[in-house]
């Protein structure tokens, strides 16, 4: 995945998800362990627009995005997408992210690995799975 992001940025709100999955049993990477991955506050009060919708994992990372004017936004969530592209970021996501690691040759086949995030109950509608395989080649 380093090939692919360079380095993650991830704020605390995300890294408190990965835990609280972590001890549901979810098999998640330990983000100590991974050498591109930077933990960091977001540091400014630049504020996001407050929106009830918005967890906190979403709103940390597009307040660390307002900060880093060059990033790109990994979020999935269709109201938090929204709001990056309301605020100028450039975002993906993680189907966006397979893609590219399928294409660098670091993800050999997808659909194993849609299955498994459908299985961990990843929001994935029909006809996106189907485009995205399609995209893929598979």
């Amino acid at each position: 995945m380093r090939d692919i992001v360079g380095q993650l940025t991830v704020p605390p709100a995300v890294v408190a998800e990965i835990e609280e999955g972590k001890a549901r049993g979810v098999d998640l990477p330990d983000l100590d362990e991974l050498d591109w991955v930077l933990v960091r506050t977001p540091q400014g009060h630049i504020s996001v627009p407050l929106v009830t919708d918005l967890g906190p994992g979403e709103t940390e990372v597009l307040m660390l995005a307002l900060e880093t004017p060059q990033a790109t936004v990994v979020l999935d969530d269709a109201l938090a997408r929204q709001f990056a592209e309301t605020l100028g970021l450039r975002l993906t996501g993680t189907l966006g992210l397979l893609l590219d690691a399928k294409q660098a040759g670091l993800v050999p086949v997808l659909t194993p690995v849609l299955d498994q995030l459908q299985a961990l109950r990843f929001r994935l509608a029909r006809h996106t799975r189907t485009a995205v395989l399609k995209l893929a080649g598979e």
